[in-house]
């Protein structure tokens, strides 16, 4: 039975909305076990009736690494903090993927220092898959390495599509560089490295796109660092928000538009729950020897729940392994 040990106490609305999608996994994957790793007295509260689903259990973590405090250091002064605990978990075989909405760079160190990378792999890098009028298309690095070199981009495109590939079940897909323009040539001196990595490898790289090309889906994986990965994460989220914001005020402004409204409200719940994070889960952060989802920070039950179906997917199709398999098959790393 595949183990999922999940951070009760990571993240702006822990321990309860954690445990709330906890409970929700627990219902429809019974074919699952989640380990809720954190202070039980804390997770008691939020459990009804003060009772544990048979396919959960609750594993004691009295630290919790809090968000503004510095990863790297937190983690190794805080051996019993959550994070720390469940990533240990799967380091030793107990569980089979860690997930967390806490400190996004606390899970990186905790992932790195026990963990440890893949073989030959420099950097890890999180992928999230972003909505566009095509399908979920799959961006990384997002959070992980803002200071990429170009032949992390290569590792990032590599390790893309067999993600790809085994999770999200595209066929040869479409690897790209974001860059500020689409000819070959563009961009600044790690951009055009990059190009020339991706270009002359085996990849089914198809050059630049830019980041109005992002929403049509013209690529299915694209590549860049975590400085810009992130920048055009939160910018989407945020114009998400605002348009459907400002949607809303416009059609309810007045009697007769809030008729029209009543008339297509039904398409509109489709756009939003296709632009909604909490449907896709949570992030892989890909590279490191062990599956570790990242989750948004403030990330409600339905977020969690589709994180630990993440997670489940990549325990049950083995994507670490398959990953090392490929680099080392194909690619000589």
């Amino acid at each position: 039975m595949i183990k999922i040990a999940v951070d009760a106490m990571g993240g702006d609305y822990a321990p309860g909305a954690i445990v709330k999608g906890c409970l929700q996994a627990a219902e429809v994957y019974r074919d699952i076990q989640i380990v809720l790793v954190g202070q039980s007295d804390r997770i008691k509260e939020h459990l009804p009736g003060d009772a544990l689903k048979p396919n959960m259990e609750i594993y004691e973590a009295s630290e919790v690494v809090e968000m503004h405090e510095h990863p790297a250091a937190a983690v190794k002064r805080k051996k019993d903090s959550s994070i720390v605990v469940a990533t240990r978990l799967v380091k030793d075989g107990y569980a089979d993927a860690v997930v967390s909405a806490g400190s996004t760079g606390a899970q990186m160190a905790a992932a790195l220092l026990y963990l440890g990378r893949i073989k030959g792999i420099n950097r890890p890098a999180i992928g999230t898959v972003i909505p566009t009028l095509q399908r979920g298309k799959l961006l990384l690095d997002v959070g992980a390495n803002p200071d990429a070199k170009a032949e992390n981009l290569l590792q990032y495109g590599i390790m893309g599509k067999i993600y790809a590939e085994i999770i999200l079940g595209m066929n040869n897909p479409k690897i790209a560089l974001l860059n500020i323009g689409s000819e070959e040539g563009k961009g600044n001196e790690l951009a055009q490295k990059a190009y020339e990595l991706l270009k002359n490898s085996t990849l089914n790289f198809v050059g630049n796109v830019e980041g109005r090309d992002i929403p049509y889906g013209t690529a299915d994986v694209i590549v860049c660092d975590a400085f810009v990965g992130n920048i055009v994460l939160k910018t989407i989220e945020g114009m998400a928000s605002s348009i459907f914001g400002l949607i809303k005020e416009k059609i309810t402004a007045n009697p007769v538009r809030k008729v029209g409204a009543l008339l297509i409200k039904s398409g509109l719940k489709e756009v939003a729950q296709s632009l909604d994070y909490e449907v896709y889960g949570g992030a892989p952060l890909l590279g490191v020897n062990g599956t570790s989802i990242v989750c948004h920070g403030s990330s409600r039950e339905k977020a969690i729940f589709n994180a630990i179906r993440v997670a489940k997917e990549c325990a049950e199709q083995e994507i670490i392994q398959k990953i090392a398999e490929e680099l080392e098959k194909n690619y000589g790393i």
